[in-house]
């Protein structure tokens, strides 16, 4: 009797199991848009992104990221919002894509008017581990995130489709990598061995002039052609005459100020279009500086002068990205052609010793052995050299100089005696190298200029600190 009631009791319990697994999914809350009988099915917020770096069109790319999420959500649905990136790369974080970054702060809106995201483009959507560190928030907000390669919405309960989504993630990486990789080697031939003209302002005393159809058949016939640099006929003398000043000893301040005081055009006031990001309307120290650094004055072509670093904008929060910082390259890395591209407004022997004056004798017998290594931990500028007391140093006057008008609202200038750096330089190579002993000063300020590793005064602190990657410092007596 008691086994038959121990039968009967265990029969109830599947019984009545059943019926709460019944009950369960009669009564379960089905998801927003999805209700039986809802006319328009779930309301879909598309998200697109198109770079034009590689003059893409916007409305082409645009309509067929829409189209192909349309024909993912057809039946289920319908796209009432739309957020779509133009120009921005995706390399940048959602939050820094200004749509991206509305259709985030949007998921927080409970009158937000949709209830799933639907992705033109995965590729073109999500960068690197990016879809991994928004996933939280769209299961944090209940928002399914539909994406092309499923044909749906992603379950993050699936291993295998967020193992998809990392895998997307490095393709889109890789296809970057692949690209810069590809269009650089590109442009180092045909700069190094083609003289092509690549991009870019012409420089100061150059005009573009054509060059013929471009080798490229499928642009040649949509009429684009090459184009090279030719000497122009009211700013080439210019670019002589400075030249000359300076193979006859002259500073780059006097230079500068004769050519105020002469009203010539700078490059900014002589081509206003190419340059509407300046504003100066003269000469200035860095703009001779330029002139007279540019190899494209011998004739030849010259390419990867400079480089794009990505640094990151918070070490301890890796999501926000990094910003793009210009930087010079090591000469040894410099692209320069191998024959001549284009008339030369100086000769390559002129050129090269114009390069090693650099006020290192500023002023008969005065030596100055660390000209051009000091950089002002204020301002960023160079330090220039200065005889003060009988001693040789440098100073920084922050943007002032004898081209410009005083300002009295201008912080003080930061001043720093050559002995007093000279005499750190040992202890200052001992730690950026490692090396058992410490050698001497002349050997060391020798090693910093081989290795184009820079020196930053800080008045405050009173210290010296090498441009390397560990930011080695010491302190001055």
């Amino acid at each position: 009797m008691a086994g038959l009631t121990l039968a009967l009791d265990t029969d109830q319990s599947v019984g009545r199991s059943g019926m709460l697994a019944t009950w369960a999914s009669e009564t379960a809350r089905p998801s927003p848009g999805s209700e039986p009988g809802a006319p328009d099915g779930l309301r879909f917020a598309f998200y697109g992104r198109v770079s034009t770096e590689d003059h893409q069109d916007p409305e082409t790319s645009r309509g067929w990221q829409l189209l192909r999420a349309q024909a993912i959500t057809s039946g289920y649905g319908r796209v009432t919002a739309e957020f779509f990136d133009i120009g921005h790369s995706r390399v940048l974080p959602w939050t820094r894509r200004p749509r991206a970054a509305a259709l985030v702060a949007a998921l927080a809106d409970p009158d937000r008017g949709f209830d799933a995201i639907v992705i033109g483009s995965s590729e073109r959507a999500f960068y690197g581990n990016q879809f991994a560190a928004l996933a939280p928030l769209f299961e944090h907000y209940r928002i399914p995130v539909w994406i092309p390669e499923l044909g749906g919405p992603l379950d993050p309960k699936i291993l295998a489709q967020e193992e998809l989504m990392v895998l997307l993630g490095i393709l889109s990486k890789r296809e970057i990598a692949r690209t810069r990789i590809r269009v650089r080697t590109a442009m180092t031939i045909q700069a190094r061995d083609q003289g092509r003209y690549l991009v870019g302002r012409p420089p100061y005393g150059y005009r573009l002039v054509d060059a013929g159809p471009h080798p490229n058949r499928a642009l040649a016939r949509r009429g684009v052609r090459l184009q090279r640099l030719d000497p122009h006929p009211e700013y080439a003398p210019i670019v002589k005459w400075i030249f000359a000043q300076r193979l006859a000893g002259h500073s780059t301040s006097r230079i500068a100020r004769a050519l105020n005081d002469a009203d010539i055009p700078c490059p900014s006031a002589a081509d206003p279009q190419r340059n509407p990001h300046r504003t100066h309307r003269q000469w200035t120290l860095t703009t001779v500086r330029a002139i007279l650094s540019n190899p494209r004055y011998t004739g030849r072509q010259d390419w990867n002068r400079q480089r794009t670093d990505h640094v990151l904008l918070d070490p301890d929060n890796t999501t926000l990205g990094d910003r793009d910082v210009m930087r010079w390259n090591p000469r040894d890395e410099w692209v320069i052609s191998r024959q001549l591209a284009h008339p030369a407004l100086v000769n390559e022997t002129e050129f090269v010793r114009a390069q090693s004056i650099r006020a290192t004798v500023q002023t008969p017998g005065h030596t100055y052995r660390l000209a051009g290594m000091l950089t002002c931990g204020i301002c960023g500028r160079r330090m220039e050299s200065c005889w003060a007391h009988q001693h040789p140093a440098y100073r920084c006057r922050h943007g002032h100089s004898s081209t410009t008008p005083p300002d009295t609202t201008r912080q003080r200038n930061a001043y720093v005696r050559e002995d007093r750096v000279w005499a750190a330089l040992p202890a200052l190579h001992l730690r950026t190298t490692g090396a058992p002993t410490a050698p001497p000063a002349e050997a060391a300020a020798t090693y910093l200029r081989e290795h184009q590793i820079g020196l930053l005064f800080d008045p405050a602190a009173r210290t010296i600190t090498a441009q390397t990657p560990r930011k080695e410092h010491i302190h001055l007596d």
